[in-house]
């Protein structure tokens, strides 16, 4: 942005012909405090105003999130949204994201009510990584379908001396699948530690001299065929094609690995946030777990044996 100066006018001097008149400084600097300040404001403002968080607003939409693709947790939003919120006084929709930061920093911020994609153990990583975001389990809401899969054997006692299993490659569910391993007999681990922390350094005993890789979600299912077995999520063999006669033991995940809904911490109070807590807590979420086809075998009751 340019301005003119509007010039002074010359008048006659005895001593060179003409005066020149200085020019008063502080209009000027005014003006540019004021152009400053309008800038600042045109970028400040929108920030402000027009950001008030969809959970502070009576009567908005509460956006649910979770990775996108998944349509296990999709269907059940989607009950939620349809069968239970109406009950509660509220309207929700579903919204899938492209990673655990870009959802955790929606939920944080206020700019969705809240995701149903993780448990306890997983968020401690992202609030571990991300010390800015404030957020917190509201209440579990499912357990995962998890288990020891294989394409070559089909029960836990023909894993053969020295078999190579996968684990996944974050902290939370390497833990899990240790977790499994001990439910199965095949390791034990130190019963000192806990458990829901546990790495392959906290393995006591380990009979069957079994080696561990490390995969991630998506990369796991599709080496199956390389590995002795792996275990890992279901919904994530079942996208991979992988029957579920495969999934050669699955018990039900404890407490610390349920599915939570995940809120920010600012808005836990308001009434939007604690009447969407109300309904995921509602009886009929269970039901629809323990008997919709689009959830079996990957979201459980909170109940499953």
């Amino acid at each position: 942005m340019s301005t003119t100066a509007t010039q002074t006018p010359l008048t006659p001097n005895d001593d060179h012909g003409f005066t020149v008149r200085r020019r008063k400084r502080w209009p000027f600097i005014v003006g540019g405090i004021v152009i400053v300040l309008g800038i600042a404001a045109a970028i400040i403002l929108p920030r402000v105003i027009g950001t008030t968080s969809p959970n502070l607003v009576e009567g908005a939409t509460l956006t649910i999130v979770t990775a996108e693709g998944n349509a296990a947790e999709e269907a059940l939003v989607q009950f939620v949204a349809d069968e239970v919120a109406p009950d509660y006084g509220i309207t929700v929709q579903f919204k899938g994201l492209s990673d655990s930061t870009t959802l955790n920093r929606a939920v944080s911020d206020g700019e969705v009510a809240g995701t149903v994609y993780q448990h306890k153990l997983w968020l401690s990583q992202v609030l571990e990584a991300n010390p800015d975001f404030r957020e917190e389990a509201a209440t579990p809401v499912f357990r995962w379908g998890f288990g020891l899969w294989s394409d070559e054997y089909t029960s836990v006692e023909q894993i053969p001396d020295g078999a190579n299993i996968s684990l996944y490659s974050d902290p939370a569910n390497e833990a899990q699948g240790l977790w499994v391993l001990e439910r199965a007999g095949l390791i034990e681990l130190d019963p000192s530690i806990d458990k829901w922390s546990a790495t392959q350094d906290d393995i006591v005993s380990n009979p069957k001299n079994l080696t561990f890789t490390l995969l991630d979600f998506a990369a796991q299912s599709r080496s199956l065929a390389d590995l002795d077995a792996a275990v890992g999520y279901t919904e994530y063999y079942l996208a991979a094609g992988i029957p579920i006669e495969q999934q050669i033991y699955a018990p039900a995940a404890p407490d610390e690995f349920a599915g939570q809904l995940t809120i920010g911490s600012d808005y836990a109070d308001a009434p939007n946030i604690q009447k969407l807590v109300a309904a995921f807590q509602d009886p009929k979420v269970q039901e629809f777990l323990a008997t919709d086809p689009r959830v079996k075998g990957i979201l459980l009751p909170l109940d499953a044996e």
